[in-house]
């Protein structure tokens, strides 16, 4: 793994807006002394030292070999520790012209500064105490989210929901540990079980449960749902694709083979990220073109979460495909669909749903299908806190263990000192969770996943 500088006194630049021509861009810094450093490359240095906290600052950023004005700006000044990383910081609002930003930049390296890596903003954050881990991965959660309701949820996990959780389970454990070191301090005070409040372990367990339930759907969310059109040529496949995503994007024509390759697009449904292919038509291949597409489709249907079987309501089952079709019927992700329903006599039969992509008969009753598959029953309530990262899920289900451990323990009698590690193997787990035990590897792992600049 690469690695990365995560020197927190460094004085540290980045481009916090995307590399590409825009109205505006943001140049953001932070450390020790950022804001005077800064005021090296601004055309009024006093005001800029000087500023107050969370104020904006009108000026020219100034070559500091030549003296000429680089770009008309506003430059933004952040005090320790109220700023977002917690330390002395300036933000510069300039204008998106990609060789403006270079010289810039180059300005800041000139008087000091050196080049942010992947998520040392946030690090220097969780550094400084402005935010635990749970919040910090929120981060990077809100700026990749693939739809408005993944983003609403990674907001929660910034704004605390995790981290409120994780603390509530934390007191009730807490509670226990206090009562057995009573116990383990003042032996003479017998009780055993009676000093123990083993209720507030079977609830924290219990909160830990109704927390990893809601991990499936929260990695739905987060990743996405990969789902995929399969069937024969001219059963209706590429209708349906551009139906779901209300424009044509995939050309429809009763001519075999018009689908060579497979085609995909982003959509949200009901709020799910859903990756959807449009895939060549299984029929025997004419040419050489033909069977690398074919081939292809048999590897995303491989690894598709979800798959749609399209069968020609006007034509039926034909032979040629019902080998295809009863390898993948037994699969639990498949959705078979009996299509051109809109047509004069076409009923779908016994184990098909019926869909028209004329009419729209039958999509909405089609998305409730994929819906279901994907949740399988496990569906977000409101403003619930929902987990999304395996790191947090890992450390949760080795909580849920050493809980049981020491529960099971002292029904069973053994004795007080020894089942006591358990549970404090239990609160480190919840401690790894928020940040406040961990190791310098799992920080750069976790914070070299960020784009620069956040």
């Amino acid at each position: 793994m690469k690695n990365f500088n995560y020197d927190t006194e460094d004085l540290v630049v980045a481009l916090a807006t995307p590399w590409a021509e825009s109205a505006l861009a943001i140049i953001r810094t932070s450390g020790p002394g950022s804001i005077e450093a800064t005021a090296k490359i601004f055309s009024d240095r006093d005001i800029l030292v000087k500023s107050e906290h969370n104020k904006m600052n009108y000026g020219f950023i100034i070559d500091p070999t030549s003296s000429s004005k680089i770009d008309e700006v506003m430059v933004a000044v952040f005090r320790a520790p109220n700023g977002f990383t917690g330390q002395d910081s300036t933000e510069v609002y300039c204008h998106g012209s990609l060789p403006g930003i270079k010289k810039i930049l180059d300005a800041f390296k000139q008087v000091g500064f050196r080049d942010a890596s992947p998520g040392e903003f946030t690090f220097r954050a969780f550094a400084s105490g402005k935010m635990d881990l749970t919040r910090a991965e929120a981060v990077q959660d809100i700026v990749s989210a693939k739809s408005t309701e993944a983003q609403s949820m990674a907001l929660n996990r910034l704004s605390g929901g995790i981290e409120t959780k994780i603390n509530e389970i934390k007191g009730l454990i807490l509670r226990t540990v206090s009562a057995i070191e009573i116990q383990l301090d003042y032996p003479e005070d017998e009780g055993g079980l009676a000093h123990v409040p083993i209720n507030d372990v079977l609830l924290a367990e219990d909160m830990i449960k109704k927390l990893l339930a809601t991990y499936s759907a929260g990695r739905v969310y987060k990743e996405g749902v990969k789902v995929v059109l399969a069937g024969k040529t001219n059963a209706g496949k590429s209708s349906l694709f551009n139906l779901f995503l209300r424009e044509d994007r995939s050309i429809v024509s009763e001519v075999h083979g018009t689908t060579r390759d497979y085609l995909e697009s982003w959509i949200s449904l009901g709020g799910i990220p859903i990756k959807i292919f449009d895939t060549a038509g299984i029929r025997e291949a004419v040419d050489s073109v033909e069977i690398e597409g074919i081939k292809r489709t048999q590897n995303i249907i491989e690894n598709a979460d979800i798959i749609i079987y399209l069968v020609d309501g006007s034509k039926g089952l034909s032979e040629d495909e019902v080998e295809s079709f009863n390898m993948l019927k037994s699969r639990s992700n498949f959705i078979p669909l009996w299509s051109k329903i809109d047509l004069e006599g076409i009923v779908p039969p016994k184990d098909f749903f019926g869909i028209s992509t004329v009419n729209h008969e039958g999509f909405s009753q089609l998305e409730d299908i994929i819906k279901d598959k994907v949740f399988k029953g496990n569906y977000i309530q409101g403003n619930d806190a929902v987990l999304d990262s395996e790191r947090q899920k890992i450390l949760l289900e080795k909580c849920l263990e050493e809980l049981q451990l020491f529960r099971n323990g002292m029904e069973s009698g053994i004795a007080l000192d020894l089942v006591a590690q358990d549970i404090k193997e239990a609160l480190d787990c919840l401690g790894e969770i928020t940040g406040e035990i961990t190791t310098t590897d799992i920080l750069e792992n976790m914070f070299s996943q960020f784009c620069v600049g956040k």
